[in-house]
């Protein structure tokens, strides 16, 4: 480490750390909800596009386009999987990244090496840097991005380019694509309603941007709501629209999908409908093999079993506790809408019910919350010696609505028997104002945790059953403490509030130290920037 004039220490910059602080510097708003996302100057993008040569080399790229709001991460994994396994070189754009931003591109499923993400970079940046103006100014962030991984899918000249559309549609930075092979919308739900409008189907309309003439789409079964707008859509711009059905899971010859969850049966789904579809209009199907339902091709079945996406129903065991007991697994999932939380919290509960079979709880089913705990705090697994413990990790951007995400949780888990023992409650390290490198930055003495007392209020009340009630009315009692750290972390009956993540993870890995019989199991949701931070702590 290089030394400051002064004596102190000094960071060695990278060459990756000056690319992430010019990259950084396109970000215009300390918050996804800024004027980009609602068309403002979308024609800019062609401009860029001429800019940067690539204006012909899209018009030629053979391209699925994935909208929706739940599960066209996953969609987008699925399809290019089975694409790759089919022999093609693919290309895969999504977001966000949850550790590296060059998560975002995928070359044949895998990140873009540093290397050439550097190269390609510096080529995209120096010239827009040079060509832009006053009148046309540098893209802003997401529109960056877009425009490096159309450069890059192009240069690598892969067969097949896969993109999850970032928000909405209409006036996403992917839908200056123009003749897509194939469309796609996945399921459709409250989310970004800031943007995008407060009704499904003033949502789905949105999503529907992404229809071009003639194009061929597909969706999944969706609300009336939604659906009617689709089709009315698509009628308008003469696009062919099919509901693709959830896979079978009797198709996958006795194998597990890639992705955890039942809810990936309906994304897989969709994948094969525009895997089939991509080769059928690219000349490598036939359409009578299209309409083949009672099997699936091998190439299909490997990729949909070998599809990975990290921070989506992930299971990752702390590689700081002992390996052999493990004592402390995060499960990690990313929904920030109340359909996928709901989603989430069935996985989960379903999952740690897997992981216990052997040693399920002889409690009955209860509505007390508090009543039930007593149930868990006195549960032991006489085989094994373990007490099971179940500990939420939480946080969620300002812009979504708690009151809507944390009862549909605690109401899905609990309707599996599962509750638990402490919620904890956290700010992000990582900001959306800044892209970092693999450093995590320093905590933040003075950091503004309202927000996370907020959540605890509002966890305290659902715990205690005064769901009518205000927030500031709670019964319940908050006590500021010190941890041996000197930092202060406000606990409560079910909860506590830690000014940082590592604090957090600090204490659930002394809780693990101090019980060597106990197993605790933590729910990671709420918001995939978390998800990302947790992966950079326990990985």
């Amino acid at each position: 480490m290089a030394e400051g004039g002064s004596g102190s220490p000094k960071r060695t910059v990278t060459p990756y750390d000056e690319a992430m602080d010019a990259l950084s510097s396109l970000i215009t708003k300390r918050s996804r909800a800024d004027k980009s996302n609602k068309g403002d100057r979308f024609d800019l993008l062609f401009d860029y596009l001429k800019m940067l040569n690539l204006d012909q080399a899209i018009s030629e790229m053979k391209i699925i386009h994935v909208a929706g709001t739940k599960g066209k991460g996953s969609t987008c994994t699925f399809t290019e999987s089975i694409l790759r396994n089919c022999g093609f070189h693919t290309g895969l754009f999504t977001s966000p990244h949850l550790i590296d931003v060059r998560e975002r591109f995928r070359l044949d499923g895998e990140d873009i090496c540093e290397e050439k993400f550097l190269a390609y970079f510096w080529w995209c940046y120096d010239r827009l840097k040079e060509k832009t103006t006053e009148d046309i100014p540098m893209p802003t962030y997401f529109r960056f991005l877009a425009l490096l991984a159309f450069k890059i899918f192009a240069a690598e000249q892969v067969d097949v380019a896969i993109l999850e559309v970032g928000l909405g549609g209409t006036f996403d930075a992917t839908n200056v694509v123009q003749t897509p092979v194939v469309c796609g919308i996945s399921s459709l739900g409250y989310d970004h309603m800031e943007i995008l409008g407060n009704t499904l189907g003033e949502i789905a309309g949105e999503k529907a941007g992404i229809f071009k003439h003639g194009v061929p789409a597909f969706t999944v079964p969706q609300p009336d709501e939604a659906m009617c707008v689709l089709e009315e859509k698509a009628s308008k711009r003469d696009v062919p629209l099919q509901v693709a059905q959830p896979l079978d899971s009797n198709l996958l010859n006795g194998l597990k999908l890639g992705l955890e969850g039942e809810h990936q049966y309906v994304n897989a789904g969709l994948a094969i409908a525009l895997s089939f579809k991509w080769l059928q209009r690219t000349g490598h199907l036939e359409i009578s093999y299209l309409e083949q339902t009672s099997s699936l091709p091998e190439q299909f079945i490997k990729g949909l079993t070998t599809a990975c996406l990290q921070g989506r129903a992930q299971i990752v065991p702390d590689r700081y506790i002992n390996t052999e007991s493990n004592g402390l697994v995060f499960y990690l999932d990313g929904a920030h809408s109340p359909e996928s939380m709901e989603v989430c919290a069935r996985w989960f509960s379903l999952t740690i019910k897997d992981d216990n079979e052997q040693n399920t709880l002889n409690c009955p089913s209860q509505n007390n919350y508090q009543s039930m705990h007593e149930c868990v705090d006195k549960y032991h697994d006489r085989r094994s010696g373990k007490n099971f413990m179940q500990i939420l990790l939480f946080n969620c951007m300002a812009v979504r609505d708690p009151q809507l995400l944390l009862p549909r949780l605690m109401k899905t888990c609990a309707s599996h028997g599962v509750y638990f023992k402490k919620a904890l409650f956290v700010p992000n390290v990582s900001v959306y104002y800044k892209v970092g490198s693999h450093a995590l930055p320093p905590t933040d003495p003075h950091v503004d945790l309202l927000w996370q007392f907020a959540l605890q209020r509002l966890w305290e009340n659902l715990v205690q059953g005064d769901k009518g009630r205000e927030a500031n009315d709670t019964d319940a009692v908050f006590e500021e403490v010190k941890d041996d750290t000197g930092s202060s972390v406000r606990t409560c009956a079910n909860s506590a509030v830690f000014p940082s993540l590592p604090l957090a993870i600090k204490w659930l890995r002394d809780s693990v130290y101090q019980n060597r019989s106990a197993r605790v199991q933590v729910l990671v949701t709420g918001s995939l920037h978390l998800v990302g931070d947790v992966l950079r702590l326990v990985k």
